[in-house]
């Protein structure tokens, strides 16, 4: 491989589920490839954050200081935002599409950060990186003579199944019981149903003004030189074969993209440092109440950093949660339809739950952020009620935690068909926030997981093996890498050859 100077920018998209794994994937570059340089441009209160995410790395300071930070000027009322809003954190779904679009405007200042990068290392970057949901980057790299590669944050089911959706809207052919098909899947696939779409895109008819942003950033991202796909090829064969025949490209599995400290099994200690939100429980008091529990016992609850729940479905998880008797740890928030960075109201749980719960030791009720990582590699821990979110789904898989699956927006319904039907370790709650659900249906789904059926201890086999093929594909031993680490090599081989290939052409 060559150890000359080589530049790679990134381009991520302005949310935190995909701010974390562009750091994520920039640190395993800089980390396999020292000689390389890598800039993440993103908007100013976006760089603050992932300066602050650099700043408590774990990384080796060698491999940090090859990662730069380049701001892109934004002003978030130019686009019908809220004034100081750069990323989907707390924004309201409604607003959301607001942020899609007002990616555009990054355009003119990505331009000019990657002609001063051109002129200052006399020669285009070696590739830039974008989002998926950045699309225009492949235009703006073919202008700088170098190479656009899409990476989606998502695993290649979830995002073939996205895309497709988005291209095609094949759910307006549903039959009359809400089943379609799904363009690009096999026929051996089960249907899909429009429950499993969020309301955006069930309403889309490709005029509205989601379809208008997604149906052509996907197009230019189909576009590109090639993909990176944060899952690894042994987990997802189905998912991997569709989005190849989806994109027309490589597809380069490189992920899960996960802390090193996740690649252990089942350590009772804090993984790394937390950045980004005011904690709601500290790691060491997290870890000193799950080591006071039996192992598999403990159930972890959250909906991760941005999702939540009706006020009806939170008050008929607690109340299934009390009935069953397993002891839990719920990350919680305030409900839809309230600010979710507002205070928790006692009303929105049954009265005296959270008290019931502390007395007799049996649920932790953390409001805001807890320790995931800590918690999902804990002896104790034995199932995740998730919303099947990517990155959620890689550490828990990691560990080979089962999933209790209640998807509610994105890619994440496509996420818990995947787990459920393909790899045989979800069972779904319900979907969505408009769906109805009973005391009696929580308990019910809780005890098929948790409980000592042979459901559930067919459930943790497969987890369990699925944990074991993630920790082989991210490791190298006796000089044989791991899947995903060939993967990283493979891409960075392609690029190089390509720049070669280039650099003869124009000799000749």
């Amino acid at each position: 491989m060559a150890e000359k100077h080589q530049h790679i920018v990134m381009l991520p998209f302005m949310a935190q589920g995909h701010l974390i794994p562009f750091l994520a994937l920039a640190k395993q570059i800089a980390q396999r490839f020292p000689t390389f340089t890598i800039t993440i441009a993103t908007t100013p209160l976006n760089v603050r954050y992932l300066a602050a995410a650099l700043s408590k790395t774990s990384t080796p300071p060698p491999q940090t200081s090859q990662i730069h930070l380049s701001e892109l000027p934004f002003n978030s009322t130019d686009h019908g935002l809220p004034p100081n809003t750069e990323n989907s954190e707390a924004l309201p779904l409604n607003l959301i599409v607001n942020l899609c679009n007002s990616s555009t405007s990054l355009e003119p200042a990505f331009r000019r950060l990657i002609r001063d990068i051109t002129a200052a290392d006399a020669a285009p970057p070696l590739c830039i990186i974008s989002d998926v949901f950045m699309g225009w980057v492949a235009e703006v790299a073919e202008s700088f003579a170098t190479v656009n590669v899409t990476f989606t944050t998502g695993g290649a089911y979830g995002s073939a199944a996205y895309m497709s959706m988005w291209q095609h809207l094949p759910h307006r052919s549903a039959d009359i019981s809400g089943y379609f098909t799904l363009p690009g899947f096999p026929d051996s696939c089960s249907p899909f149903h429009i429950t499993q779409l969020h309301r955006f895109l069930r309403n889309a008819d490709g005029t509205d003004s989601w379809s208008r942003y997604f149906q052509p950033t996907i197009a230019n991202s189909l576009n590109s030189f090639g993909w990176l796909c944060a899952t690894a090829a042994e987990i997802e064969p189905l998912g991997l074969a569709v989005l190849t025949d989806f994109t027309k490209r490589p597809v380069w599995c490189i992920g899960p993209l996960l802390p090193n400290g996740l690649l252990a099994r089942k350590p009772s200690r804090v993984i790394g440092k937390h950045i980004g939100r005011e904690p709601g429980v500290s790691p060491e008091k997290c870890i000193e109440w799950l080591d006071s529990k039996p192992e598999n016992s403990v159930l972890y609850i959250s909906f991760g950093s941005q999702n939540t729940i009706s006020p009806s479905q939170m008050m008929a998880l607690a109340l299934g949660l009390e009935d069953c008797k397993h002891p839990f740890i719920w990350a919680i928030r305030p409900p839809t339809g309230f600010n979710s960075r507002g205070e928790f109201k006692p009303e929105w749980l049954p009265d005296g739950f959270e008290e019931r719960m502390a007395r007799a030791d049996r649920g932790m009720v953390v409001h805001g952020w807890a320790p995931q990582l800590e918690i999902l590699s804990h002896r104790s821990t034995v199932a995740f009620l998730s919303h099947c979110g990517w990155n959620s789904i890689g550490e828990c898989f990691s560990q080979g935690v089962p999933m209790i699956g209640w998807p509610l927006a994105a890619e994440q319904g496509y996420n818990a068909k995947l787990l459920v039907e393909e790899m045989g370790v979800c069972v779904e709650m319900t979907r969505g926030v408009e769906s109805s659900i009973s005391r009696e249906e929580v308990r019910r789904v809780i005890e098929t997981v948790m409980g000592g059926g042979s459901k559930a201890a067919e459930m943790r086999e497969k987890a369990g093996r699925i944990g074991e093929m993630i920790r082989a594909a991210l490791t190298e031993e006796d000089g044989r890498k791991g899947s995903s680490l060939k993967a990283m090599d493979d891409f960075v081989a392609a690029l190089l050859l390509h720049r070669d290939q280039i650099i003869t052409a124009a000799t000749i």
